[in-house]
Formats: C-alpha cells, structure tokens, sequence
C-alpha cells in the first residue's frame, strides 16, 4: 500500500510551484490549515525514518516554529492500535527538528507512524499529521531488499518540474526496498543553483532556487538551507516517508574535497575549514534520522544489523583523514589516516562480531578509482587510490582491513559505494593485484541519484580490480544533466530461503543496466 503527504504533485505548472512555496515558505510539503497560517503548526519538510533494526529505528520530521513533537506508532495503517509516545521538543537550537528514537516494536514488522506538532505557546495547537512507514528488521531469514546511491543536487542540477524533479527517488521507491543507503553528498553546500542552466542542445534547464543556494555555504542556516532545498522535492519527500534511510557522509556536506588542510577557495568569507565543518556537521545530524552516538558525539560511523542475513557497516571517510597530500608514504602515519586507527579498529571488532550471512561495507568511496584532490593537474589524492603500484598512503588501510578479512576468517563481505557520478562493477582478484594477500570481493559503485554524470575514472591496479561492468558518458561528455538520463542506483535483493544476493545496477528509467547473483560461503 502507498502512503501520500497530504500536498498538491509536484506536475504543477512551473508558475504554480513557485506561488505555492512562496506562499508556504517552504514549498510543495507545507500542510494546509484549517483557517490562518497563523493559527497552527506546520510540519515542513515530511518526515523520514532511519537506522531501522529488529526493534525499531528513528523518526524525524521539522516544524515552522517552536513546538513539541508528537509521534503515534502502529502496525496497521488505521491505527487502530497505535501506541502515543512522550512528546519532544522541537526548538530554534536545532532549527525546529526533532527526532525519536522508536523501540521496543515487533520485530519483521510493517510499521506506520503518524507525526504532529504541538505549539509550544499554545498547547490546544497542533498541525496537520503526517504519516510514514518502514519495516522492521527481520528476526528470520526472510528476503531483504534495499538500495544505494549518493550525489544529490550537485553542478548546479536542482529541482526541476520540467523535468518531473529528482526523479531516481521516484525510480528507487517503486522496488519499496527496506532501506536506502545514502552514500554521501547528500548535499552540495559549495554548489550554486542558479534559476536557469543552458544546455549543451540549446535548451534550458530551469530551477526550483531558494536565496540559500545563491552563494557556498558558510553559516548555519544555510547548510540547514541546502539539506531542506532537497526536501522541497515531491519524489524526495515521498520516498523519504516509505523509505528508511541509512545516511553517511562526504566532501560536499562541506565542500569539495575537504580536509583539515584543505585552501579554502575566495569566495568564502569564512576562513576556517575547521568551522564550517563544524557547522555543517551539525547541519547533518539534525537534517537525518541516525542513531547519535553516546561514546563520541556526532559520530556518523556505525554497524546496523537487518536480520541474519545481513549486516551494514556505515564508514566515515571524511572526519578523521589526514591531509590530502601526495599520500606515497611506505610506513603508516597521521598524514595516510583515512578511517583513522580507531575506525579501523572498530571496523575489524564490528566484521568479527558479525554472524550476518552478508556483511555489507559502505564506503562513501570507491577502493581503486583514483580521485585526484586537483583534477586539472593530476596532484594529490582525494581518496584511497595512489596509482599503479605497491601500497602506499592511505592505502595501506585497505592493505590491514583485507588481510584481516582473510585471515579471521570473515566471509561474505561486498562494498558499496558512489562519489564519482557513474557506475560500476569491479571485482577484486589477488591474483592480478600488486598486494595479494585477501580473498577476492566486489564492490559496486553507483550514482549520481541526482547531480552531474562524471567518468569513467582511471582505475588503479594495486588491489587487482577487474571492471565487469561500466556506465559512464565518457571524456567528451561530462557534467551531463539529470535530464540526459544518466542517474544511477544499485538494488540488492537477498533471498531468504538460500542467502544469495543479487546486485543489480539501474538507471533513473529503472532500467536493469547489469546484474549478478553472489552465492553465499558458509559463515
């Protein structure tokens, strides 16, 4: 069954879009009132759920002013049996949103939630609810089914009702996966989306623009800004309440290929890289329902568990890297940190505690694509890839993470990733590699969800890649538009009765560009 926010389609004329989020503030997920706009609350941006397990998972939704957050759980759409939780509040500190983290449900369980807003000021208040749903991890080996991608709203593609909007979301909601795994640059902070874009036809791309996204963001408020322009999407907010999301993060929540030695480029007032990442941080963790760490406060790193067949290591590739140098070092030191030793270390616990038949590794980058910090020149490494070669850098991370894969013996481990605007299928054989000591893997790169299609990328042999499968507009066609087609989502379906797993690679059409069927080894 399809739940619907209660708010006009996004198939508007382009004149009543733009009326009707003038009017709102924020566009088409504003809820209608029964009298002034004045008189109740607001729930703006939908709602999303995420880091779902056996027993539960998070809600989130936003509200227009200071109000309490009140969440009713069931296992039937009536409602019939819902349950009321203890109201939160939802204050100016973190910009009216507020999430809650639901426990104590059955386990393999639709769930449906239902979220309204209480004022603050008046408490006889309240808006308009709004409903979601998600599903329960399993308790058995039943089939699993989820998605990934990453890269939203990047190059200056933004909403476009012409275009029908960010329409993959739309695409990875019909396959009504349990998840979604976003895989980073959930945002472009550092990306202008200006009103109009020509194309390379002549024709014009228009979008959907908010003040916010007409400079890089540098304050609070607009990285705040650039998290909800997404929201405004028909297709995101949709998706966003059918669909938990299991969210990490990249360079863009920031800018461009952010580290701690990163020059900031001149059209930043802001001159502390250590600020605005502070500030976007706290963007994305009051903009996602994940589970906060206790042990280290805004940590995006973590393991969640979705039944016996399946476990899912969320890494952050981007809070604990060194500098992104030359990174050719022989020996491991701070300046080829790219995990960081004490992610590392949680990583290898995590894999070893796993009794999940498949152990799923997101990384927010790919293994051997190489990434160069400055593309023009070829300089520096923005990810794990140093070329040709021995390990070096920051490679000499994967060169311990897969010898103890190995040596564990861990089994069962497939990584998938985005971040370089295409897709991909590369499978890891030792025996073409220049460092062989692991069992051979696969990983799966796919995006962009919604952004500018890049690559193919030049492909490192240290770890032994072999492409099986590649999508890419090639060199004399970058940065094409959501519109040219080019949007890319993975799709795993895990079969309950055997374990096997099956990836297959999509487009924004939905249509099965190349798959593969893994067989399980035993556990």
């Amino acid at each position: 069954m399809t739940l619907h926010i209660p708010r006009k389609r996004l198939r508007l004329s382009r004149r009543r879009f733009l009326s009707t989020a003038a009017a709102t503030g924020v566009g088409l997920v504003a809820m209608p009132y029964l009298s002034r706009a004045a008189d109740r609350p607001a729930v703006t941006h939908g709602v999303q759920s995420g880091d779902i397990g056996a027993d539960g998972g998070v809600i989130w939704s936003r509200a227009d002013r200071p109000s309490q957050m009140m969440v009713e759980v069931a296992t039937t759409e009536s409602f019939k049996d819902a349950r009321a939780l203890p109201p939160i509040n939802a204050l100016p500190e973190t910009d009216f949103t507020a999430k809650m983290l639901v426990d104590n449900l059955p386990g393999g369980q639709d769930i449906f939630y239902r979220v309204r807003f209480r004022d603050l000021s008046h408490p006889a208040v309240e808006s308009e609810p709004v409903v979601g749903r998600f599903r329960t991890a399993p308790s058995d080996k039943r089939d699993v089914s989820f998605v990934w991608g990453g890269d939203v709203a990047g190059q200056g593609w933004g909403i476009n009702p012409d275009d029908g909007g960010m329409v993959t979301f739309s695409a990875m909601r019909k396959h009504k996966p349990d998840f979604l795994i976003h895989s980073g640059d959930t945002i472009y902070a550092d990306g202008v989306i200006s009103a109009e874009v020509k194309l390379a036809d002549g024709k014009i791309w228009k979008n959907i623009t908010i003040p916010e996204k007409a400079k890089v963001a540098e304050t609070l408020d607009e990285f705040r800004a650039a998290h909800k322009y997404n929201f405004m999407d028909e297709n995101v907010c949709a998706f966003n309440a059918e669909v938990p999301i299991f969210v990490q993060w990249d360079d863009h929540e920031v800018m461009n290929n952010w580290s701690s030695s990163k020059d900031i480029p001149a059209a930043y007032k802001e001159r502390s890289i250590s600020v605005l990442a502070a500030r976007a941080a706290q963007a994305f963790h009051e903009m996602y329902p994940m589970r906060e760490s206790i042990v280290e406060p805004g940590r995006v790193y973590r393991a969640l568990s979705y039944g016996p067949h399946l476990d899912v290591f969320m890494l952050d590739e981007r809070s604990y890297r060194g500098p992104n140098g030359p990174n050719l070092q022989d020996t491991y030191g701070p300046d080829a940190y790219f995990l960081g030793p004490d992610q590392m270390q949680w990583l290898k616990r995590a894999l070893l505690n796993s009794r999940a038949t498949w152990k799923v590794i997101a990384s927010d980058m790919p293994l051997s694509l190489i990434v160069w910090d400055d593309a023009t020149n070829k300089k520096g490494s923005e990810a794990f890839a140093q070329g040709n070669g021995p390990p070096r850098g920051r490679e000499l991370e994967i060169t311990e993470i897969l010898r103890f894969i190995k040596t564990a013996p861990i089994r069962n481990t497939v990584w998938l990733t985005a971040d370089v605007h295409y897709t991909a299928a590369h499978y890891y054989n030792p025996d073409k590699a220049q460092f062989q000591d692991f069992d051979p893997f696969w990983e799966f790169v796919s995006g962009p969800l919604h952004a500018g299609t890049f690559g193919p990328n030049e492909l490192d042999n240290t770890f032994g890649p072999e492409v099986k499968f590649v999508k890419a507009p090639g060199d004399d066609k970058q940065n094409l538009p959501p519109s040219a087609g080019m949007q890319f989502f993975g799709h795993v379906g895990i079969e309950g009765a055997t374990g096997q797993m099956t990836v297959t690679l999509r487009d924004r059409a939905d249509v099965a560009l190349w798959s593969t069927t893994l067989d399980p080894r035993p556990v």
